[in-house]
């Protein structure tokens, strides 16, 4: 089953009984492709779904989603395949300068 981390930066979004500030909360979801994966994440914490994605399905550009240790190809559309002990990270995205 694909293995989902979200970064302690995420836990504002979690109720207080999913984890400190300070810890990754990681889950197993079942799911062949992403979106399965994450819908599955989102019925657990409804409010995380708003943050993560926008209103197209598509996620959103301050989130970074990382699936085997690889950036995810298309931020519009993400469905692609996932093994079975596949990990996504789900983080906030850095930028500035």
């Amino acid at each position: 089953m694909p293995r989902v981390v979200l970064a302690s930066a995420l836990s504002r979004w979690l109720p207080t009984a999913a984890g400190k500030a300070t810890e990754d909360v990681v889950l197993e979801v079942a799911g062949t492709r992403l979106d399965q994966v994450l819908g599955g994440v989102f019925l657990q914490y409804p409010n995380l779904r708003g943050y993560v994605l926008d209103e197209r399905g598509a996620v959103r550009h301050h989130v970074a989603l990382f699936v085997d240790g690889s950036a995810i190809a298309d931020k519009r559309n993400p469905n692609q395949a996932l093994g079975e002990h596949s990990e996504i990270y789900v983080m906030q995205a850095l930028s500035g300068g």
